[in-house]
């Protein structure tokens, strides 16, 4: 599993086997976030929340996810197209 990117703590990840939609999965702690990563008209959006992880770093994890969104999309397609 392909760490893309880590900062502030978090780890997020994309797996090479993983399915449509284009998402990543983003890792603190015990908790993960999972989030689509839209595309050049749309912003990345909440897909679901496991483990221990607090509101405000689902918050911080969307942010970090938006803030990427160029990078971790073309590093999707890569991997996967």
């Amino acid at each position: 599993m392909p760490t893309i990117l880590r900062e502030q703590g978090f780890r997020v990840v994309i797996y090479p086997n993983d399915h449509l939609s284009s998402h990543v999965h983003v890792f603190k702690g015990s908790g993960e976030v999972r989030i689509e990563l839209g595309d050049e008209e749309s912003d990345p959006s909440l897909m679901s929340v496991t483990g221990q992880i607090s509101d405000k770093d689902v918050a911080k994890a969307l942010y970090l996810v938006n803030e990427n969104q160029a990078k971790l999309l073309a590093k999707w397609r890569e991997i996967h197209e």
